[in-house]
């Protein structure tokens, strides 16, 4: 395949021009990668029924680890060899997302087999109840041994497109997606799998997806692809060093997926203390349909990660601060059309998961106008997340996400319906995301009055950036 490198100048194309280019196809490739989501869920809903919904929420958390450490192997390689690929250094950013993808596959290898073999415990620890019991397990067994092409699939896609391949790494989303759907409609309605048809579908689209993103990394004419690494001690050592170093930068946005994971596990909880199995299956809807605002956001951060990071390699800061607030002001754009749909939709968009004749359809109805308050506030914590991933502050990416993923949503999710009743579960989420958009205004101000000078928007101070040894 022809590589595209030639189409894409990081450090001389107008920012504007240059972010449109990567993010048309980062956009429509993760809103592929959502309807892989979406769909699995209105075929299970409409398929299999009310308790299959609320079963696949219970073990989606799994799911959410593994897109997690495949994004925070990718964004953690990418940020590097973007650093390295400035300097000119080829041959290191090379063996940086060769060590990424072998270390997350090992990793993902082995918990998938402790999964697999205490699958109803962890359905038990999850929430899961004895109605829901036999059909989550069912699910968790034959979707967690494809966990290492899900990884794959996420990570290849930053590879990729720092590669000047935006438009392959789309390519490979739309492919795994449509083959999904249809493999889907074929398993649940036809052959009459239930939630083995639902795992298995999704399994064979994510392995044909990441399989295209090895076929592209095996291909020594591209400038990125896999590079033999040496089994020494010392490169053994290095390589120990270098992905700590990944896994540093990356912490963030594996956090941002194990936070999704957290907010579907507390609120589960929640929503099974306050309405039963009917409220998790209502819940479920929102969670289907959530990845889709998420993934449109995660593509706005991602298609300005690149450019950040190379030019922030080069210090280039005025470019560094001109991609972040397009990418800012385009996912609030989105947030607020996202918020205004959701509200003027929520009867359509429920209908698309469960029938009216289940009690979840109107505990839906009501919650995800709600809900979708908290959009615009998590566009502006995504891609401030992403910005400060791309500059090497895996620190405040790291703190901003444990606070609105973790602490703000936890303590939400439990103390607002204790003052709000019902409408406090919704809205637990929106608080959440509020609030750490005024931490991350506490940190722009603190960082204007003690820097006046050398801004890159969300201030950073001096480089303190640690190049990687090649192995």
């Amino acid at each position: 395949m022809e590589k595209m490198r030639d189409s894409i100048d990081f450090k001389n194309m107008n920012i504007a021009a240059l972010f449109r280019k990567l993010l048309l196809p980062t956009v429509l490739g993760m809103i592929f990668s959502a309807l892989f989501v979406i769909t699995d869920g209105i075929f299970v809903g409409k398929g299999i029924g009310n308790d299959a919904l609320a079963a696949v929420n219970i073990v989606a958390p799994i799911w959410l680890f593994s897109t997690g450490v495949g994004l925070m192997f990718g964004v953690g390689a990418s940020v590097v060899a973007s650093i390295h690929l400035s300097y000119g250094k080829v041959k290191a950013a090379r063996i940086n997302i060769t060590q990424s993808v072998a270390v997350s596959s090992l990793l993902l290898l082995l918990t998938s087999a402790l999964v697999c073999v205490f699958a109803p415990e962890i359905v038990r620890w999850l929430g899961g109840t004895e109605r829901l019991l036999p059909l989550a397990v069912e699910y968790l067994l034959w979707f967690v041994p494809f966990s290492v092409f899900t990884a794959l699939l996420n990570s290849g896609m930053f590879f990729l497109r720092l590669d000047g391949s935006p438009n392959y790494a789309m390519m490979c989303n739309i492919v795994a997606a449509v083959l999904n759907i249809i493999l889907d409609y074929v398993f649940i309605f036809v052959f009459d799998w239930g939630m083995f048809g639902a795992a298995f579908a999704s399994g064979i689209g994510t392995t044909v997806g990441a399989l295209m993103i090895i076929v592209y990394l095996i291909n020594p004419r591209h400038d990125l692809h896999f590079y033999l690494v040496k089994l020494s001690k010392k490169s053994m050592r290095l390589t120990a060093r270098n992905i700590g170093y990944m896994c540093r930068l990356g912490s963030s946005v594996f956090l941002c997926e194990i936070a999704i994971a957290c907010m579907m596990f507390v609120g589960n909880q929640v929503f099974i203390r306050y309405l039963k199995e009917d409220g998790v299956a209502a819940f479920s809807i929102a969670c289907y349909f959530f990845p889709i605002i998420f993934m449109v956001y995660n593509a706005i951060a991602q298609s300005a990660q690149p450019i950040i990071s190379f030019n922030y390699g080069i210090n280039e800061t005025q470019r560094v601060r001109r991609t972040y607030l397009l990418a800012l002001k385009t996912a609030l754009v989105c947030g607020a059309c996202f918020a205004l749909i959701t509200a003027l939709c929520s009867h359509e968009i429920v209908a698309l998961f469960i029938d009216r004749s289940y009690p979840a359809y109107d505990i839906a109805v009501k919650g995800l106008p709600l809900y979708a308050t908290g959009f615009v506030f998590f566009a502006v914590n995504i891609v401030s997340i992403g910005y400060f991933q791309s500059v090497e502050r895996a620190r405040y990416a790291t703190l901003i996400t444990l606070l609105r993923g973790f602490i703000l949503l936890t303590v939400c999710f439990y103390g607002l319906p204790l003052m709000m009743g019902n409408p406090g579960i919704w809205l637990a989420t929106p608080l959440a995301e509020l609030l750490t958009v005024l931490f991350i205004l506490i940190i722009y101000m603190n960082s204007r009055r003690k820097k006046k000078g050398n801004s890159v928007s969300l201030q950073h101070g001096n480089h303190d950036k640690e190049i990687l040894q090649e192995v």
